[in-house]
């Protein structure tokens, strides 16, 4: 890794096994593996992936789905170990990849701001520290001692968005989860993604919405059934996506 470089990934590639048979439940799997009769299907996922990503640039990673996106995100993230190649990570990442991941739905918001912190690696400290923050960005003060279990996925993203970007961190992956948010909230995540842009954080964003690529990233690296088709400036990528896809539905035929 060169010592601009915060995420350095070299020839990553993932594969998964997926179980072709079908099955009614635990104890037929556990029955069929047993007898040897499981069959597998080898999927590759993401086929020698290579980029650099600077610190302090914005990345998105686009494509339709089932193009890798998201294997990619966890990847960097630390939550998949690639079947092949290696991801270098020169700083600390706050992940928003999965809607309530980190999170027990048998507890209180309250109570989660700790438990998603620590899983961030913050101690109690530091979430004492920007509790208020916390709740007042969230907008959740009358919902602080409720359950999430009870809470809309409006308010899981809130509260999940609120606590990965309260302390400063060197690396936000973010995976579509803004989607659920409504739209005065979704400014208020746009602006605080900005301040924090501004303040040096590396930003690596997956979305669905062009305007929302565009308007958060400089760079953009496309993704077809799990190889890099294009990457570089996001208008320039992003360009060569849409003509793709426009192509791919006859708008030009």
């Amino acid at each position: 890794m060169d010592a601009q470089s915060i995420v350095s990934i070299k020839n990553v590639s993932m594969q998964f096994n997926l179980v072709q048979e079908q099955f009614s439940g635990i104890k037929d799997l556990i029955i069929m593996a047993t007898k040897g009769k499981l069959k597998f299907l080898n999927f590759c996922a993401l086929k020698d992936i290579n980029f650099n990503i600077k610190r302090g640039e914005s990345w998105a990673l686009i494509g339709e789905n089932g193009s890798g996106k998201s294997t990619l995100l966890k990847i960097i993230s630390g939550i998949y170990k690639p079947t092949n190649g290696s991801v270098l990570v020169n700083g600390t990442i706050a992940p928003l990849i999965e809607l309530g991941a980190g999170f027990d739905l048998e507890l209180t918001a309250r109570e989660n701001i700790y438990l998603n912190g620590a899983v961030l690696g913050y101690n109690r400290k530091i979430m004492n520290k920007y509790f208020d923050e916390i709740i007042e960005f969230s907008e959740l003060q009358e919902f602080i001692d409720m359950p999430i279990k009870n809470f809309s996925s409006g308010m899981v993203a809130r509260l999940g968005f609120s606590i990965a970007t309260a302390v400063h961190t060197e690396i936000i992956i973010i995976d579509e989860i803004l989607a659920v948010g409504d739209y005065a909230f979704q400014q208020k995540c746009y602006k605080r993604m900005e301040e924090m842009k501004l303040n040096g954080t590396t930003v690596i964003f997956v979305s669905h919405n062009e305007g929302q690529v565009r308007r958060m990233c400089e760079y953009a690296a496309w993704l077809v059934h799990g190889e890099i088709r294009m990457k570089g400036k996001v208008d320039s990528v992003y360009d060569g996506y849409r003509q793709y896809i426009e192509n791919k539905n006859g708008e030009y035929s």
